[in-house]
This record gives structure tokens, C-alpha cells and sequence, in this order.
């Protein structure tokens, strides 16, 4: 009997910890999964300037009215991190820009973004969704960091207003 207590003790402890982390907490993969369609996808070339901005306020605002989407930021040609004057802007604004590295768009997001918004020329493949948008009007970041933040807000604001009335 002891002998089958030793050598059943490991599958047992494999077997009581799978039990436990079957319980996902909010927030977990299986969670994330879930809320996939309740993510809207901002796309600049480089995944460092425009679509942070964008995605930084757009979460913030979208908080603020109690709004359950949130917005991430993708690039298509993606540097290997937030551009200097995008970062220290949004820390002026009180927005935290904290160690995030510039993602690659994936056809993941598009698939699954429910809205798609792009600040750059995309490949035609990720265009052919309705749920893609154009913002060609903002100016550029490293140029006008104020004037580039206040297009983009106000197209947050009409989006926000599109999205709430589609709920």
C-alpha cells in the first residue's frame, strides 16, 4: 500500500494542480478570448507614434464612459519601440506609456478587432473588412505632437459615439 502512495504521488499532484488552474481568473486567456470582439485596432507604419496615442486615450475615454472595449496598437513595419516624442507626450498628458514594445499587425486582429483603424497605407488583404477605417488626416507626431493628439481624440470621441450607438 505505501509503495502505491510513492509511486502515485506525482500524477496525483499533475493531477490536482491541472484541477486547480482550470479555473481561469478575469482577465486569463480563456477570459481574453472571450472579449476578443470587444477590441478596436489602431495601425500605424511603424506601431509607435499614432496608433499609441490613439490607443492610450481611446482606453482612457472609453473608461471614463464605463465603455467595455478596449484598443490596442499594431504597426506594420513595427520599431523596436514607442517613438521618443509619442512617449513623452502622452506622459505630459498623464497617460502612462509603460515599457510597451511595438506589435506587428496579424491577421488576428483584423479578424478580430471590431473596428480596424489605420493611420497608413495597409495591405489589401487586411482592408477587405467593413470594419476598417481611414484616419489620413492626422499630422505627424514628430512634427506636432499637440496638434496630431487633437485629431486624433476627436476622432476617438466620434468613434466612442459610433460604438455606443451600435450596443
Amino acid at each position: 500500500m505505501i509503495w502505491l502512495i510513492r509511486t502515485c504521488r506525482f500524477p496525483l499532484l499533475v493531477l490536482l494542480f491541472s484541477t486547480f488552474s482550470v479555473r481561469q481568473e478575469p482577465g486569463t486567456a480563456s477570459t481574453q478570448h472571450e472579449n476578443q470582439r470587444s477590441v478596436v485596432v489602431f495601425v500605424c507604419e511603424h506601431g509607435s507614434a499614432k496608433s499609441v496615442i490613439a490607443a492610450a486615450y481611446f482606453n482612457k475615454l472609453a473608461k471614463e464612459q464605463n465603455l467595455e472595449i478596449r484598443a490596442v496598437s499594431r504597426g506594420t513595419n513595427p520599431d523596436q519601440e514607442i517613438a521618443p516624442k509619442a512617449a513623452a507626450g502622452l506622459r505630459a498628458d498623464g497617460l502612462a506609456v509603460t515599457g510597451e514594445k511595438p506589435e506587428r499587425l496579424s491577421k488576428t486582429d483584423v479578424a478580430t478587432g471590431i473596428r480596424v483603424v489605420a493611420f497608413c497605407e495597409l495591405p489589401e488583404a487586411y482592408k477587405e473588412s467593413s470594419r476598417f477605417v481611414e484616419w489620413n488626416d492626422v499630422p505627424s507626431v514628430s512634427a506636432d505632437y499637440s496638434a496630431a493628439r487633437d485629431v486624433i481624440v476627436a476622432h476617438i470621441k466620434r468613434l466612442i459615439n459610433e460604438l455606443k450607438a451600435e450596443k
